[in-house]
Formats: structure tokens, sequence, C-alpha cells
């Protein structure tokens, strides 16, 4: 990866926690513990999952700067989902420690020296993997369950059609502001 495709990397990066509380602010709350299917996250567990992944990645991150080459635990994202009792944790908590954490990491990575991005550790299911091909996956898990969430309030509108308000315009329901967001975010 040369520089430029780093930086860009890391921008997006950075900017992921902002543009998760930019699609959630679209959408209404009384939905966010719908379930499409019992094999599926509702949006309360993916901001749940969000939070414990922003912290193991938080410490993955540091490990790889600090004691290269040791190896990570492994984490099962559907094993912590349903012993650490999501859906009784609060979202609002939840969306802090990703914003602060996801900062934190940010301005750490930004400024580290060439060499460093060199660094490995062993990863359970990947092998070894360098810091600079852990930060191009990171990049892009929040935007993934972006996806998911999106996909999820779809589901859910076709169970729960809008209904017309009074204060918003005819022909312009959370859908059509929730699909212009999606344009303005790809």
């Amino acid at each position: 990866m040369t520089r430029d495709e780093r930086r860009q990397v890391l921008e997006s990066f950075g900017r992921a926690p902002v543009l998760l509380s930019t699609v959630l602010h679209q959408l209404p709350k009384k939905m966010w513990l719908y379930k499409p299917s019992p094999d599926r996250w509702s949006i309360h567990e993916i901001i749940l999952h969000l939070a414990d992944s922003e912290a193991r990645s938080y410490l993955c991150c540091r490990h790889l700067i600090a004691e290269p080459g040791i190896t990570i635990p492994d984490f099962d994202p559907a094993k912590w989902a349903a012993t650490l009792g999501y859906l009784h944790q609060s979202t609002r908590e939840a969306l802090e420690i990703i914003r602060r954490m996801r900062r934190m990491t940010y301005s750490l990575i930004v400024r580290l020296p060439e060499l460093v991005w060199l660094h490995t550790l062993e990863h359970p299911q990947q092998g070894k993997i360098s810091l600079e091909k852990w930060i191009q996956r990171q990049e892009r898990h929040i935007p993934h369950h972006i996806d998911q969430i999106k996909q999820n309030y779809g589901d859910w509108l076709g169970t729960h059609p809008p209904r017309k308000s009074a204060t918003r315009p005819e022909g312009s329901p959370r859908s059509s502001r929730l699909i212009s967001l999606s344009a303005e975010l790809c």
C-alpha cells in the first residue's frame, strides 16, 4: 500500500464513527430492537458488538505496535453477543466507547514511523497479519455493519410502513433520507 492509499484508509477509518452516528440518527429508535430473523442481530446488538470489537481492536493495535509477534486470543462475536447481555446494555454508552477508542487509535497510528507498519502478530483465523493489513480490515468493519443496519431498516420498513406525518412533507419519509444518505456515503 502506498502512503497515499494508507492515508485514505486512515481517514476512512477515522471517520467511521461519525458515519455510523449519522445513519443511526436517521432511524427511529423504536426499531433498533427489531430482528429481521432469529439468526440476525438487531441494530442494538450491532452497536454493542461494535463497541466490543472496537475495544478489542484498540488492544490489538497496541500489541502490533508495542509487542509485535505475539498471538492474540480468538474472538467469537456470536458467543459474546449471546453471553454478555447486549440487549441490557446502553447503546449510548457503546457509541461513546466506539467514538473515543477509534479517535485514540486513529491519533496514535497516523503518527507512526514507516517501519512500524511492517510489525506483525499472529491472528487466530488469518495467521500472520501486519499492522498495514490490520488497518485495512478495521477500516471496513464499521461500514460493513452500517450496511447491515440499513438492511435491517429496509426489512423493518417492509413490515412497518412509514405513516404520513404532518411535520414531514409528503414524499420525504425517513427511508428517502436514508437512501439519499446512502448515496452520499458511497
